[in-house]
């Protein structure tokens, strides 16, 4: 008897009384047992007490956690029972989850394992294959997520898209800026997607959110304008000079091809005119194309980081092409925008616009237009502080978590995976708390 009870404890058998061990072979220990009364005779999906069906398919077994270095199952009768409300089904037992074959306690070993270690570390660990893994680990997440309400106090949002496979698969994330915790994640990026979220939000919960901030995807403003009427809409700031730094760098490889094309033409008419086609110095788009090596780090990087030999770059840059110059001058001066008071940010704003749209440079007098449509919300974001670092945090560890889940079946399991370990509610080990 004191035996059953050491091995009820090893194994973590709640609600199960130990009747034998079979310990004849090397490689695997069986222990048998069947349900305590208070727990016999349920129905497996609803726990209500039904009347006995049949005997099912005999005895089963499920993996629990290995006993020293062997690999332990737990063995019992699964008889049927006929709930009212589901039908025929597999008896409730208390030491497994419905059509699992795996113990809680194993369940709850793998979903540690992987939020603390490697991938070959939990499948060597637990002789489990990596798929096996991510199936445990949405069963485990969906279980958990039934027992609490995450949602509950959610006041400030951030949302985001990020790749997670190749193809253009992607996840819409949404994070709470307060807790910097992972609320939510779907496969997809699209208004359908994001409506999944408000919907699952409810109503009520939405007329309470006060802050939502996002790059400047339009399906996501639309959505947000629609779901969340009370809420202020806030562009995220490192998007918004990403547009000016991505116009910057467009027109710099515009200027570059610009100039290599010149200095083939000039190739072109030496070899008619009979003189050598090699370009040298002087000559028409040569001296262009070797300066502007080096010259995209000195464009993209911020003013005030600039060494020595970038500010020598941009100097140049600006006796050269006096456009490209400008453009990086009206790509600093949206960025420095947001470190203004509210109130100089906005009469900023408008000459920024202004100079864009005079500048002559048909990329940036575009993206005047585009800041002009988000002109409330990028103010907005100057004015509470907000901006979606805590949400590309989220990301970029995502990006890590989406290496490791290589391998998993479905993209569920990668954000039950990143549910776990970002959703503020890690699992404990069995027994350690």
């Amino acid at each position: 008897m004191r035996g059953n009870r050491v091995w009820h404890r090893a194994l973590g058998l709640m609600g199960a009384i130990v009747e034998d061990v079979d310990v004849n072979d090397p490689d695997l220990i069986v222990v048998r047992v069947r349900p305590v009364k208070r727990w016999a005779g349920r129905c497996g999906r609803c726990r209500r007490r039904s009347p006995w069906y049949d005997r099912g398919a005999g005895r089963r077994q499920w993996r629990t956690v290995d006993v020293g270095l062997s690999r332990a199952v737990v063995e019992a009768e699964a008889p049927r029972v006929s709930c009212r409300e589901h039908g025929v089904v597999v008896a409730h037992v208390p030491w497994a989850r419905h059509g699992a074959g795996h113990t809680l306690v194993f369940d709850r070993t793998v979903a540690w394992l992987a939020t603390q270690t490697s991938k070959t570390a939990t499948t060597q660990l637990l002789r489990i294959s990596w798929r096996t893994v991510g199936a445990i680990v949405s069963r485990y997440w969906a279980d958990h997520e039934r027992l609490q309400d995450r949602l509950r106090e959610v006041r400030r949002l951030g949302i985001d898209e990020i790749s997670y496979k190749r193809g253009h698969r992607f996840l819409t994330v949404v994070v709470d800026h307060d807790t910097g915790h992972l609320l939510w994640a779907a496969p997809g990026r699209d208004s359908a997607t994001l409506h999944q979220f408000f919907d699952l939000l409810g109503p009520d919960r939405c007329a309470l959110l006060t802050h939502v901030s996002a790059d400047g995807a339009t399906y996501i403003s639309t959505v947000v304008k629609q779901r969340c009427p009370n809420a202020v809409r806030c562009a995220d700031p490192f998007h918004v000079v990403g547009w000016a730094t991505d116009a910057l760098d467009k027109l710099r490889r515009i200027v570059i091809s610009t100039a290599r094309r010149q200095a083939r033409r000039a190739a072109v008419d030496r070899i008619a005119g009979g003189s050598s086609p090699v370009v040298t110095a002087g000559q028409a788009g040569a001296d262009l194309v070797k300066g502007m090596a080096g010259a995209r780090s000195a464009l993209l990087r911020n003013s005030e980081d600039l060494t020595e030999n970038q500010q020598v770059k941009l100097a140049w840059i600006a006796l050269t092409d006096p456009d490209l110059h400008r453009a990086y001058l009206l790509k600093e001066g949206l960025r420095l925008i947001f470190k203004l008071p509210v109130e100089q940010a906005a009469t900023a704003l408008e000459n920024w616009i202004t100079w864009a749209r005079t500048a002559g440079i048909g990329l940036f007098s575009s993206l005047a237009k585009r800041i002009t449509r988000h002109r409330a919300s990028i103010l907005a974001a100057i004015e509470h502080h907000m901006s979606n670092g805590r949400v590309e945090s989220v990301n970029a560890k995502i990006r890590l978590i989406t290496r490791v889940a290589f391998g998993f079946a479905s993209p569920h399991a990668l954000i039950a995976l990143a549910m776990l370990r970002l959703g503020g509610h890690r699992p404990a080990l069995p027994g350690r708390g």
